[in-house]
Formats: C-alpha cells, structure tokens, sequence
C-alpha cells in the first residue's frame, strides 16, 4: 500500500482557521498532504497554526482576512484564482455565538452582527470559491453547522436562526450542482471543548467535552477526492 498522503498535491482553504475546529482542520489537512490557507481575521492566532505545520512537516499559507469585509473576501479569491487556479477543499468553520438572551433583548447591531458573521459571509465564500471549486478533479465542501439550528431553544434565537438559515442555503446549492464533480456537506460536531461552548457555559468543566482534535479527522474524510456523499449532514459528535 502507498505512503503518499491522501491529500498530497491539493489546496485546501479553512475559513475560521484561527482557533477551535477551524484550526484543529487546518492541521489535520495540513498533516494528511494538502496545502492549507489558513483564513482569519487575526493573523497572530493564524501564525502560531502556520508554524505548528510547517513543525510537522506540512505547507500552510496565511490569509489574514476578515470574513465580514465582503471586499477583503473578493480579493482573496482573485488571489487564489491566479496563485492556483483552483480550490479543491474548502471547510467553513467560522461562526460567533453572539450572546445567550431573550430574543427581544438582542440589539438590532448584535442581531446583524450574528447573521452577518454565521450566514452572509458563508453565502459570499460559496460567491467566491464555487467556480474555483468546479475547476478541481475533485472539489469538496464541508460547512460546519450546530443541532440547536433545528431546536427552538430559548435564548439561542439569533444563533440557531443564522445556522438553520445557513443549513438551508447550503443543502439548496448542493442540489443545484448535484449534477457535477463538486461534493458539499454539512457537519455537526455536537459539543465541543471551544472557546465557543466556554462563553455560552462559562461555569462548565471543559474537559468533558471532545476536543476539535477529535472532529478534524472527519472532516478529512469529507474532503477525500474518493468521498461521494453529497448533500448529507453528518452528526459527528
């Protein structure tokens, strides 16, 4: 059996690279051969992951980006088109919680800022990226997502209302392309030991929670050229 690595010779880019699962993935894809761009807004956080896999022997580039700053997202896929011409992986991780409260409490900035953060600017890297990903052999999508998107819990409002809504578009554009090489898939990690869970549960033991570490393996697997689910959300904690 071959030592090559799966994803030897592909670029994959991870959006929310900075911490969390975003950067467990970006490692993970990292150590099984791709070329990783590491995407976030703080580009220190995104130094120490950069240097963690060049430690291990993989290839990341940094791309201190702001994901809100549809402009900054636009540049970023012109420079991808003309560095590689392609995108064969793209995992979506990023998302912020915002705040746990009722939802007529929520100011009208905080609301846009959660549906701004965890919808739009997922809507503008499919925009960007879709016809990079075409131009793969074999282009994978893997877009995380939460379970509370389809609870109703209270408090969650605006939260779970930016991931069912991002749940949505993404199952709808899977269909659209349903008839291409490209694969899109959903994920739910469950609970996670984030900084994430830490602000929605501040008073909870973090370590009886699975690490990112735990979930970056199975987003490996989705962004597998031999991988032909399509369409699906995955519970993966």
């Amino acid at each position: 059996m071959s030592d090559k690595k799966p994803l030897a010779g592909r670029v994959a880019l991870v959006a929310g690279a900075s911490r969390g699962l975003g950067a467990a993935t970006a490692e993970a894809l990292a150590n099984s051969g791709a070329e990783v761009l590491l995407v976030a807004r703080t580009q220190g956080a995104l130094e120490e992951i950069h240097d963690r896999i060049g430690a291990a022997g993989g290839k990341a580039v940094i791309a201190p980006v702001d994901l809100l700053d549809g402009e900054a997202q636009d540049r970023l896929a012109l420079g991808v088109a003309e560095r590689y011409g392609r995108l064969d992986i793209l995992v979506q991780t990023a998302a912020i919680l915002g705040q746990l409260s009722p939802i007529a409490h929520f100011t009208p900035e905080l609301f846009e800022r959660i549906i701004a953060s965890n919808l739009t600017a997922h809507w503008r890297l499919i925009r960007n990226f879709e016809a990079l990903l075409q131009q793969s052999t074999a282009g994978r999508v893997i877009v995380v997502t939460a379970g509370i998107a389809a609870s109703g819990q209270p408090f969650w409002g605006p939260y779970a209302a930016s991931k069912a809504a991002l749940q949505t578009i993404v199952r709808s554009w899977a269909q659209e392309v349903a008839h291409t090489k490209l694969k899109i898939n959903l994920i739910d990690p469950g609970v996670m030991r984030t900084a994430l869970r830490a602000e929605a549960f501040p008073g909870e033991d973090p370590l009886g929670h699975n690490p990112p570490t735990s979930i970056a393996p199975k987003i490996v697997e989705l962004a597998l050229p031999t991988n032909q689910l399509h369409g699906e959300l995955i519970a993966a904690g």
